[in-house]
This record gives C-alpha cells, sequence and structure tokens, in this order.
C-alpha cells in the first residue's frame, strides 16, 4: 500500500509507538497516509482505538510478518480531513 511518510516503532514498548504516531499525524497535512512497523503486540489496539477516537481511517493492518522471524506488525493510517 502506497504510504506519504514511515515510523519504525520496531523494539519499542506500549505507549511510545503510539507517542511517536500521535505526535507525526499532527504534523501530517490531511489525507496523508502513515505507514508504522511495531513489534508490541498492544499496538494494533493502540492504534485502532486512536483512528476511532480521532476520527482518523484505520486502512490496514499486516500481520503477516508477525508469523515470520521478524516479527513486524504494519499498519497504515490515513490522516482525516
Amino acid at each position: 500500500m502506497q504510504y506519504d511518510i514511515q515510523i519504525d516503532a520496531r523494539g519499542l514498548l506500549c505507549p511510545e509507538p503510539l507517542m511517536l504516531v500521535r505526535n507525526k499525524v499532527r504534523e501530517l497535512a490531511k489525507g496523508c497516509v502513515l505507514h508504522i512497523l511495531a513489534t508490541d503486540p498492544t499496538a494494533e489496539r493502540d492504534f485502532e482505538h486512536f483512528c476511532q477516537f480521532m476520527k482518523h481511517d484505520y486502512l490496514q493492518v499486516d500481520r503477516a510478518g508477525w508469523q515470520g522471524d521478524d516479527q513486524v506488525l504494519q499498519f497504515w493510517i490515513r490522516k482525516s480531513g
């Protein structure tokens, strides 16, 4: 999926990934897509709730890497406008 900017939150634990995303979304123009790499399993719940609360589009989560060696989740969020 196409994105405008990426955040690498691998190795960070709650609440750090969410705080990075929250701060970066504030900087983005409306309609921009943020791609996040994370290894904390709680990030999925955190990002979903963040998007619901802030009315951003929770576009996609990719759990394919979670089963592999890297143990990485990927997320795509579009800033609402």
